[in-house]
């Protein structure tokens, strides 16, 4: 089967960044199904494993965690799907991604792909859907908010993939009050149509422009990117016992300005639970298949921008390059010809 792999960590303008390869069809393990490649997307994980995650000797590394495609066979174990049904999922990062024409993917971690979408707008927003949705539920608990409270959501960078579906599904599915940040105009109009009631920009002093909108503390914060720089104006913001979740990877992080305020901290990471094969395993394909009957029902939105049609290393490579620049709004999806 075709495949864009690497041999060697390189930075993207390096030639051999990401080649075009042949392997064999993947094997399946009992609860696998065996997936026809549609489509693709690019996260910050990609550029991030392709510039220094680890490279079996001698064999190349497939990466990518995003995907929408069709099922053409399944495991002794696996009963969620038949040959033939649509499906959408985000994958396993200690297993070869879905950057190739077929792969092999743990059926529990999978879910329906919405019938409304296409496979170029399907695979805009697993990982996302994935991540936010354990961010808001699993990690800062939101569902168990006081309704009599004015609770309120900041999301730190909302204007990306993560920040973009957060903010649809904080709006859709709880009564707190959503404000993202965000510093160009075009990332601020992109934030407020994915539903935030507010934004204010993250380049100036936060507190001030709360007030200004009427908010003297915030309950909830989540930081999607550069997170240290941020830790003194979070403590600020965040009331007594407040949250604050995360997805970067600072060097250090001095939370000891938390301390008197009890602010909790959680990191969330959407692979930990294929990692170690937990017992909430099957929660991902349950949340999949809860998200894309919120697409189904209009209310939640696909988050795809640019679009590039083939699934090979040259356009690979230009997506990697868009989101390594670090002003993507949305989702840059790859859709097989």
């Amino acid at each position: 089967m075709k495949a864009v792999g690497f041999y060697q960590n390189h930075p993207i303008s390096h030639p051999q960044a990401l080649e075009d390869i042949t392997l064999p069809t993947p094997e399946l393990k009992d609860h696998d199904i065996l997936v026809e490649v549609k489509a693709v997307s690019v996260n910050p994980v990609d550029t991030k494993v392709r510039n220094n995650g680890d490279v079996p000797q001698g064999q190349a590394r497939v990466i990518g965690w995003d995907a929408a495609g069709i099922v053409r066979a399944v495991g002794p174990l696996a009963t969620h799907f038949k040959p033939g049904d649509r499906v959408w999922y985000a994958g396993d990062i200690t297993r070869p991604g879905s950057n190739s024409e077929l792969q092999a993917v743990d059926e529990r971690i999978v879910g329906p792909m919405p019938t409304t979408l296409d496979f170029a707008e399907a695979a805009s927003l697993p990982l996302t859907a994935i991540t936010a949705w354990e961010l808001l539920f699993d990690r800062l608990q939101a569902h168990t908010a006081d309704p009599t409270e004015n609770g309120v959501l900041l999301i730190v960078g909302a204007a990306g993939g993560v920040g973009s579906i957060l903010t649809q599904l904080a709006r859709q599915l709880t009564g707190l009050t959503v404000i993202g940040t965000a510093s160009r105009d075009a990332s601020r109009d992109w934030v407020r149509a994915q539903g935030a009631h507010h934004v204010i920009n993250h380049r100036e002093a936060w507190a001030p422009q709360l007030q200004a909108l009427g908010v003297d503390e915030v309950t909830y914060v989540v930081g999607l990117n550069d997170s240290a720089s941020y830790l003194q104006q979070i403590a600020e913001v965040l009331r007594p016992e407040g949250r604050f979740a995360l997805i970067d990877d600072p060097v250090s992080l001095d939370i000891r300005p938390f301390k008197t305020k009890s602010i909790s901290v959680h990191w969330e990471l959407m692979f930990t639970r294929p990692i170690f094969a937990t017992a909430t395993l099957d929660r991902q394909h349950a949340l999949l298949r809860r998200v894309a009957e919120l697409v189904d029902r209009g209310d939640l939105k696909h988050t795809l921008t640019r679009r590039i049609d083939g699934i090979d290393a040259a356009g690979l490579k230009q997506a990697h390059a868009w989101v390594e620049a670090g002003d993507m709004t949305g989702k840059a999806v790859l859709v097989a010809r």
